[in-house]
């Protein structure tokens, strides 16, 4: 019995780096994730800026999410709307 207690006390090297590896990642992760969320806030404020300053914000979030595509990708995006807008009258 006193020799399984000590065995749980001492972990093998390889279990003891496997655990320091996983505390590690757990860890980087949580702080991957507050940069993140630092991160999310700086935008808030610059949108609420931008809107301060009298510009559409959801037209910024389009234009940020438009810029971020491909050109080809995003010619044929354009079309495509353009297509449908005729189609339901629109144009």
């Amino acid at each position: 019995m006193a020799t399984s207690a000590a065995a749980a006390v001492q972990d093998e090297p390889a279990t003891k780096f496997a655990k320091d590896q996983l505390k590690a990642i757990i860890e980087r992760i949580e702080r991957l994730e507050e940069e993140k969320k630092t991160i999310s806030d700086d935008i808030r404020d610059v949108y609420a800026e931008a809107k301060g300053n009298g510009f559409d914000v959801k037209v910024l979030r389009t234009i940020v999410r438009m810029r971020k595509q491909d050109a080809n990708e995003r010619a044929e995006q354009e079309t495509i709307l353009e297509t449908y807008m005729q189609a339901l009258g629109m144009l």
